[in-house]
């Protein structure tokens, strides 16, 4: 797949628009268990994982992976990577937490966080 770093910038650039206006969810359903885990695991809440989509670079691009849901094809999901610092929930420490980050910025310029969680494998950079 050729993908330009301009297209890149473009699309954080429309999410992130979209994210400071609150024109996005962050899905946290029972199909979203590690993305749940990640608010129950660590002290973050909605403001801290706003300011962690905000502060995503082309750096922290990883894929584009096509929607797999039954009448969603046509979609493509992209995917970022993010280290952030955060403090453990039921501890004293903070940790470098790996997280792994998945969009859907739907046609209305509305934007699905559909994963926000760590990494369960370690992603590779396209731009790094």
């Amino acid at each position: 797949m050729n993908i330009r770093e301009k297209d890149i910038e473009q699309y954080l650039f429309e999410v992130k628009e979209a994210v400071e206006n609150n024109r996005y969810r962050l899905d946290q359903n029972a199909k979203r268990q590690d993305n749940i885990n990640l608010f129950l695991d660590y002290v973050i809440d909605e403001a801290k994982a706003k300011e962690i989509i905000l502060g995503l670079t082309v750096i922290d691009f990883s894929d584009i992976l096509q929607n797999e849901h039954k009448g969603f094809e046509h979609e493509r999901l992209y995917v970022f990577g993010k280290d952030v610092t955060l403090l453990e929930r039921n501890g004293t420490e903070e940790k470098t937490v790996s997280l792994y980050i998945k969009f859907n910025k739907l046609e209305n310029c509305f934007v699905i966080v559909i994963s926000f969680h760590e990494q369960k494998y370690p992603l590779t950079y396209y731009f790094k």
